[in-house]
């Protein structure tokens, strides 16, 4: 569906959203921002506020108008893709492809985003985990290959402590630092140390190999003994927590491909640098998800729930010198 803006503010995207059998009628809107009337336009944004289907703008607008669209291709702030291969066609696949994962993270980021950390987490958690019981994940986990659970690393963390810094490195390279549950767990521990011990004002966050860390381990995925004790692992079990509480005093180096938790976990650092060969991306809504690893939460608190939804819609590897200009990271290293 593509629509103007006076189309908006009369209730153009106001239609059904789902079709007598319950599948999901025209999931995503363009619309095309060509000059409005001021009253126009502000009666448009009201109504994209109420609106349940994705929004995608097109050109440029009033500011309170961007700002309640979910995403807009073209020049502009923190609401704003700039970049000539950002594609509505691209966009409108994607969410055609996946509709409960492109929707309800929709959803997530607007619920979330004036919410405190925890409790936004903790929303983050159950729409990933409605979404692992959701079709979507079932046929792509259904398209998969079984893959052997990887064995047990002797050091899936290392830690080196000088004085009050405490120096941590995601240790499992030869999985490309996959954020599986014992490099989860060891991490978790050595998060605990830090946060427990005030002497340690430094921590620094490294991983070994050629990438910082390339997301959830695969072969994990669908492992966890049910949904409920997932919600509970993926919170009061992960790290997402612990890094937001220690954030003053982390740093994380990253470099590599920074896919899924290689981004979501450390874009809650206070300070992220990037080496110039980073590329950060979000891939969980092409298998039916959302990100999981707190990313919903930390992301869009460095650059918005709009450039959020374009990395996590489409996949789109951003490099490092557009993720400082976005400021995800705040500098970059030779």
């Amino acid at each position: 569906m593509h629509i103007s803006v006076a189309d908006l503010a009369d209730g153009a995207a106001d239609l059904p959203l789902l079709a007598p059998d319950g599948s999901v009628h025209d999931p995503l809107v363009t619309v095309d921002l060509a000059p409005a009337d001021p009253a126009v336009a502000a009666r448009a944004a009201q109504r994209a506020g109420d609106c349940d289907r994705i929004l995608i703008g097109l050109g440029t607008a009033d500011p309170e108008l961007l700002r309640a669209l979910d995403l807009t291709l073209g020049a502009g702030g923190r609401e704003a893709v700039d970049d000539p291969a950002a594609s509505p066609d691209v966009l409108r696949e994607a969410v055609t492809r996946n509709p409960h994962a492109s929707l309800l993270l929709r959803d997530v980021l607007r619920t979330t985003e004036g919410m405190p950390v925890d409790a936004a987490l903790d929303v983050e958690s159950y729409a990933y985990s409605t979404l692992l019981g959701g079709p979507e994940f079932a046929r792509w986990l259904a398209a998969r290959p079984p893959r052997p659970v990887p064995p047990e690393a002797d050091d899936p963390v290392l830690l080196a402590r000088d004085a009050g810094h405490l120096s941590i490195t995601l240790n499992r390279p030869e999985r490309r630092n996959a954020f599986g549950r014992q490099l989860r767990d060891a991490l978790v521990d050595a998060l605990t140390v830090a946060a427990s011990d005030p002497a340690i004002t430094r921590v620094t966050l490294r991983g070994a190999g050629p990438a910082f860390c390339s997301g959830g381990d695969l072969a994990e995925f669908g492992a966890a003994p049910d949904l409920a004790t997932a919600h509970l692992v993926r919170t009061r079990g992960g790290a997402g927590r612990l890094i937001h509480r220690l954030a003053g005093r982390v740093e994380a180096r990253v470099h590599g491909p920074c896919v899924g938790a290689g981004i979501e976990l450390p874009a809650f650092a206070g300070r992220v640098t990037a080496h110039r060969d980073a590329t950060f991306r979000l891939p969980e809504v092409s298998m039916g998800l959302i990100p999981g690893a707190s990313g919903t939460v930390s992301i869009p608190r460095r650059i918005g729930r709009w450039r959020t939804l374009y990395m996590a819609l489409t996949g789109t590897p951003v490099p490092a010198e557009t993720a400082l200009a976005w400021h995800l990271v705040d500098g970059i290293r030779p």
